[in-house]
């Protein structure tokens, strides 16, 4: 789902480098667009089925969030420690075991007979899907030539929202003529073969230098970040950008298959067509953000989030689709502002920063997510809007207060997918 901080271009006098318009370039955005494709599709088929599971395993609506929280939990935590796993394993050898064992597991999970192993399954799931959103970001920084990084990344990021969006979708449609079981299947299938197809294409690392595990220079990174004025609010702001976000969608369908809407679960999956919304917007807004600064813009994201969300509240179905689409604009918008932010102040801890903030979106997903159900459960969706827009209403505040932060100086501005032509 989803754009991600973006990585330090490498130098340009390298002869290894990945260029744009060589079959290697061609092979490794194929690769790496069928990883984004897999990884976000075997994350979020479970999204939509959510009703499907308080049925059929008799759970509450915070409950069923279980199946999403816990493996986004889990990932937040594991993100933190793959980057540096790879650096002792190799790249590519991290992204292709994460790939295959994860399509593997969400196989596996739709044969699961009770709930508890389901759980236990999308659990294991956050371990394994960890390899590769913290580790693509450092191949592509390390093979692609400064001139092609910008349109390679964007590559990916745009297989992640189709990801997102198609394993909800497929998921979703599938559940209303086979059952929720055949939908997930098919979505494993599909994580698989693109599991596949990353393994055979993906040119092998040719600048990769192994490292040793350094726990104390890894702390030493870590704490340094804590000390600049911005990052740690850019941080919170991808907390409050995913939980909001993710607790809408996860909610959505409980609101509109229930009367007076009556909605069949193949439309209520379809709405999260709505996602490539974000391919357009994260470009967008970064772009606007590029020209007119990160804090001129990023509480705009804001204020558009917040504006869906009492949208939402309206009786007309017209109206919370309109709704929807102002928050699904915002969230990517806003993500890619603040994840590019996060890169740019991050100076020589940039691996470490993109972590840490990743650490806190899907904390934000996994926290908020689930926390959502008990206020759907007490108050229906006014109580879901009550705390998705507190969230948002947080997060606006602090964009408003990051509008005074002072920039750097002598900081170059990381490539864009946008100012390399490519739709993030």
């Amino acid at each position: 789902m989803h754009d991600l901080p973006i990585p330090d271009a490498p130098a340009a006098d390298s002869q290894d480098w990945i260029r744009h318009g060589t079959p290697a370039f061609r092979r490794t955005n194929l690769a790496l667009f069928a990883a984004g494709l897999a990884t976000f599709g075997l994350l979020y088929c479970v999204q939509p089925l959510m009703p499907e599971f308080s049925r059929d395993y008799g759970v509450s609506e915070a409950g069923a969030a279980m199946a999403l929280s816990l493996t986004t939990g889990v990932l937040a935590f594991a993100m933190l420690f793959a980057g540096g796993l790879s650096d002792a394993w190799g790249r590519k050898p991290v992204m292709v075991a994460s790939l295959l064992s994860s399509a593997v597991l969400v196989l596996a999970s739709a044969a699961m007979p009770d709930w508890d192993s389901l759980l236990a399954v999308r659990t294991l799931l956050g371990l394994t899907l960890s390899g590769l959103p913290a580790v693509a970001m450092t191949y592509l920084s390390e093979e692609m030539h400064a001139e092609s990084i910008g349109l390679g990344m964007g590559l990916y990021i745009s297989g992640s929202a189709v990801g997102g969006m198609g394993g909800r979708l497929v998921a979703g449609v599938l559940d209303d003529f086979f059952g929720w079981r055949t939908g997930v299947a098919v979505v494993g299938v599909i994580g698989f073969a693109c599991a596949l197809a990353f393994w055979r294409a993906l040119p092998p690392s040719r600048n990769f230098v192994r490292q040793p595990w350094n726990a104390r220079a890894l702390a030493s990174r870590f704490a340094g970040m804590f000390r600049d004025r911005g990052l740690p609010w850019l941080f919170v702001e991808g907390f409050l950008l995913l939980g909001a976000f993710v607790t809408v969608y996860n909610y959505l369908g409980y609101r509109l298959l229930a009367p007076p809407y009556n909605l069949s679960q193949a439309v209520v999956g379809l709405i999260f067509g709505i996602y490539l919304i974000g391919t357009f917007s994260s470009a967008w807004m970064g772009y606007l953000a590029g020209k007119l600064g990160r804090r001129k813009v990023l509480w705009t994201a804001l204020a558009l989030m917040l504006a869906g969300v009492l949208l939402t509240l309206a009786a007309s179905l017209w109206l919370i689709a309109l709704g929807i689409v102002a928050i699904t604009f915002g969230f990517f918008g806003g993500h890619s502002i603040v994840s590019s932010w996060v890169g740019r102040r991050a100076g020589a801890a940039k691996a470490q920063a993109s972590s840490m903030y990743l650490f806190c979106y899907y904390m934000g997903s996994s926290v908020a997510g689930a926390s959502g159900g008990l206020f759907y459960a007490a108050h229906g969706w006014n109580g879901v809007a009550a705390f998705t827009g507190t969230l948002v209403l947080v997060g606006l505040l602090i964009a408003l207060g990051l509008v005074r932060l002072k920039p750097l100086v002598n900081v170059a501005t990381p490539p864009t997918p946008m100012s390399k032509g490519a739709m993030g």
